[in-house]
């Protein structure tokens, strides 16, 4: 991993490779803690956190997982695991160890277990100690590939979760594809978010292995009515017209799984998409800024669409300048991503940029968007996807190199787990 600071705005996109690459330094590290600092804790953790929570607490608890209609957080981790055991007790039980964990660790307490014994690793890793939660929420997914034989889920398993199909624009790289589970960590701090999904990650030694890792700074979304709507890499404001988790109507139609389903326990729901996307950003910055502005159909500045004045107007695909051509061109992205181009089709995104550096062929900065959304079945995006992929005149300008698909279960309550949502 990274040795930059904390409060860097970057992110790394880190394979399975890499990861156990670095599990020496956390041993390293694990065995400091239980020389000394750490291990002056007492498992009483009321003063866990070094200054006030108000504001700073999210519930863990509810009718859905939080960190899906939970007003987007400035920074993401996010994990794809593969489970490595055959034993379905031991992946319940897991998945017990994660619920408490998990709920600890947003209500700002480590994780639950001894902090005292000198000749033991202390059961958390100590990072984020002294932080505030800074919103911290904790969202899990189950892939398609948990499905199969190897813990008799396969009749469980919800007809609309599959891999998604071959889409327009795929590059996928293997080492950032797929899964059997997803941990996606979002907070205000990307110390507490990194240190959610570590933990999680080092309770299930022996029992899941790291398969890719995302970090993402830079919400380029809003997922609800009073937040003002950011830019992505490319300086455009993104999602102007994204679902807001406060119109209910848009969340029951498009979000949350219903009675539609196959499956009981998915109801309240819902279906993730994730897609490592990469931004060719100084082929886009050497472009003038009519041609960026036209890629969008939207002005750069303001983030109005190139049809009307004001940010939130709503885009008239109809409208012909003096020159009889469409104002907003045909294959611009916010004509071909809109629902009155898909029947209806909508999403509720909420992504982040990420960045990899330098590309050392070509001395190029590396990164993009790591797309994250949520729908009540994948083939809502899929749909999407088809539709920018056949015709969006950004597809010059960016490669989808990364894809994952996962079903998200509701929330739980102050004494069920995740596990109950597979095991019951």
């Amino acid at each position: 991993m990274s040795d930059r600071g904390p409060d860097v705005a970057t992110s790394e996109g880190v394979s399975r490779r890499g990861f156990l690459g670095g599990l020496g330094a956390v041993g390293a590290g694990a065995a400091l803690a239980a020389s000394g600092g750490l291990a002056a804790c007492s498992e009483d953790t009321s003063a866990h956190t070094s200054g006030g929570t108000t504001g700073q607490v999210l519930p863990f608890d509810g009718a859905h997982q939080a960190g899906i209609a939970t007003p987007a957080q400035d920074r993401v981790a996010f994990a794809a695991l593969d489970v490595t055991t055959g034993d379905p007790d031991q992946l319940a039980q897991l998945l017990d160890r994660w619920s408490a964990s998990a709920r600890a660790m947003t209500q700002g307490s480590p994780v639950p277990g001894a902090m005292t014994d000198q000749l033991a690793a202390p059961a958390d890793t100590g990072e984020a100690y002294g932080l505030s939660p800074a919103k911290l929420t904790v969202t899990i997914g189950f892939g398609p590939s948990l499905f199969d034989r190897r813990f008799g889920l396969a009749a469980r398993k919800p007809k609309a979760l599959a891999e998604l199909p071959p889409l327009p624009g795929d590059e996928l790289d293997p080492a950032f594809v797929g899964g059997d589970l997803c941990i996606q960590a979002c907070s205000d701090d990307p110390q507490v978010a990194f240190h959610a999904v570590r933990n999680l990650a080092r309770q299930g030694t022996g029992t899941v292995v790291h398969r890719w890792m995302q970090l993402g700074f830079g919400r380029t979304s809003s997922t609800t009515s009073q937040q003002l709507t950011p830019r992505n890499l490319m300086g455009f404001k993104d999602g102007t017209r994204n679902i807001t988790s406060d119109d209910a109507g848009l969340m029951d139609g498009h979000v949350w799984v219903g009675d539609e389903s196959d499956q009981p326990w998915l109801r309240g729901g819902s279906f993730v998409v994730a897609r490592r996307i990469r931004m060719l950003l100084e082929i886009w910055d050497r472009n003038m800024l009519a041609e960026q502005e036209a890629t969008f159909g939207r002005t750069k500045l303001t983030g109005a669409p190139l049809s009307g004045h004001k940010e939130r107007d709503v885009p008239d695909f109809t409208a012909r300048g003096a020159d009889g051509q469409l104002v907003i061109p045909a294959d611009a992205h916010v004509r071909l991503a809109s629902p009155e181009h898909n029947r209806g089709v909508r999403i509720l995104r909420r992504g982040y940029s990420f960045t990899d550096g330098i590309d050392p062929e070509t001395g190029s900065l590396l990164g993009g968007l790591f797309f994250l959304a949520y729908m009540k079945d994948p083939q809502q995006f899929v749909t999407l996807q088809r539709s920018l992929g056949r015709a969006d005149a950004l597809r010059e300008y960016i490669r989808h190199i990364g894809s994952a698909v996962f079903a998200c279960p509701p929330g739980t309550t102050a004494t069920s787990s995740w596990r109950d949502h597979l095991f019951s």
